[in-house]
């Protein structure tokens, strides 16, 4: 039917763009959207079913499953599992209190010390996971405290976008980048961890000078929360201990990838899998975010529709005739326009589009670094899409899903209320982000 379509690329262009904003207005599922778009790609004939080589054009041609990252499917499978599990033992819970009595209740260590702890755990758990963890202890404190909850909650989901920059399983996009550079788990910790902490630290300082009116409290409100019971927290001991020792294990193999060879979905399906053995699949496979998994699976398809039809190579090369071919330009240009893009769109499909692209223009603009440092571009494109999530309170699921609930609780998050403080955030940190680039990779 391909050969019938006057112009596939258009066609296929077109099916992208329409699933783009179906997904920016949430009128529909998005993972819904995605379907639709790769069951129209399919049936339009826009990728082959099966692989084969065409004499004519004396190239390989690709079938549809080989679009499909399904090493992003495995890991993002493998991870919500694995943290439904540990989960349900208490122990993230467990963590935060601990935390909380260290600060003595005093309002603003007691942010910053959620904040902390937030992007810490963001940078091993889904976004989506930790706020969702975090919430039900920040509405606790909050009401100890008798403040407030919304500046804490505002913090940390802007913490947890910062924080799941910082790794391969922070955020879906740096899985997206991982899995189509071939960067490991270190590569991430190497080239963003220095950066990310300096953003946090001046991110959070700023956040409880601006809320500083609102973090007060009295002595014995604040006595109360230095001396909070956390001893029954832990609800299943056997189960704590046992998932984080699978969890340390996975980790201490996203980092010795570089020297097993091994990808790191394959640790994450292989710790989800012997937890499994002591639960009950059933009820754990239903916690797995199935519409997340689709959409991703969707959305690949949708894209790889556009790649297959010369889509991402004519963005390419217009982006190269736009910079002039100026690897500096490209760099500042992927930066804030990911950073202003991901805000408005979702960051997924945003990646899932530009990640080809990337790999494209990578070759027009080579780069040559030294230990452990790898074409600049890639780089902007993370730190430009993890930390745009901020911008706006659409900008990641995170940012909805806080807001949804903090709405349930009596406590709504209005859209500009959030972007008085993500927008200043998202732009400090692309200025932190540009000057890194800039100074570690393009001087």
């Amino acid at each position: 039917m391909l050969e019938n379509l006057s112009n596939p690329m258009v066609i296929s262009g077109a099916i992208l763009l329409i699933a783009y904003i179906f997904i920016a207005t949430e009128k529909i599922q998005k993972s819904i959207v995605a379907l639709v778009g790769a069951a129209i790609t399919l049936l339009l004939g826009l990728l082959p079913f099966h692989s084969h080589y065409d004499e004519n054009l004396g190239v390989y041609v690709k079938s549809v499953f080989e679009y499909i990252s399904f090493d992003v499917i495995f890991l993002l499978v493998g991870m919500m599992i694995l943290v439904n599990i540990a989960s349900k033992s208490g122990v993230f819970k467990w963590m935060a209190l601990q935390l909380l009595k260290t600060t003595k209740g005093h309002p603003k260590w007691v942010l910053f010390m959620l904040a902390a702890f937030t992007a810490f755990a963001s940078a091993f758990l889904d976004n989506v996971t930790t706020v969702v963890l975090m919430m039900p202890v920040t509405f606790v404190i909050a009401k100890e405290l008798d403040i407030d909850p919304i500046p804490f909650l505002i913090t940390e989901v802007l913490a947890s976008n910062i924080g799941g920059t910082a790794t391969l399983i922070g955020d879906p996009p740096n899985i997206i980048i991982g899995a189509k550079a071939g960067l490991s788990f270190m590569d991430f910790v190497y080239e963003l961890t220095e950066i990310v902490t300096v953003i946090f630290l001046i991110s959070t300082s700023i956040l409880i000078f601006m809320f500083r009116k609102s973090l007060k409290s009295t002595p014995e409100k604040m006595a109360h929360i230095a001396n909070l019971d956390n001893s029954k927290t832990i609800t299943d001991k056997p189960l704590m201990i046992r998932s984080m020792l699978v969890l340390f294990l996975v980790i201490l193999g996203f980092v010795t990838h570089d020297m097993t060879g091994i990808p790191a979905y394959v640790f994450a399906v292989a710790g989800a899998a012997v937890l499994l053995i002591f639960e009950k699949p059933k009820e754990i496979y239903e916690e797995v975010e199935w519409m997340t998994i689709f959409f991703f699976v969707g959305l690949f398809i949708i894209i790889g529709g556009f790649e297959a039809n010369g889509g991402i190579s004519f963005l390419a090369d217009k982006l190269i005739e736009l910079t002039q071919g100026s690897l500096n330009a490209a760099t500042m240009l992927v930066l804030w326009g990911s950073g202003i893009l991901s805000g408005i769109v979702d960051n997924i499909p945003y990646t899932a589009t530009m990640a080809p692209l990337i790999a494209e223009v990578q070759h027009t603009m080579p780069y040559v670094g030294g230990e452990h440092l790898h074409h600049p571009l890639w780089w902007a494109l993370s730190l430009g899409a993890c930390l745009g999530g901020n911008l706006t309170i659409i900008g990641a699921a995170a940012n909805v899903i806080v807001s949804e609930t903090a709405a349930s609780k009596g406590h709504p998050i209005t859209f500009m209320r959030f972007m008085k403080y993500g927008a200043l955030i998202t732009f400090i940190s692309l200025v932190l982000s540009s000057a890194y680039l800039y100074f570690k990779y393009l001087i």
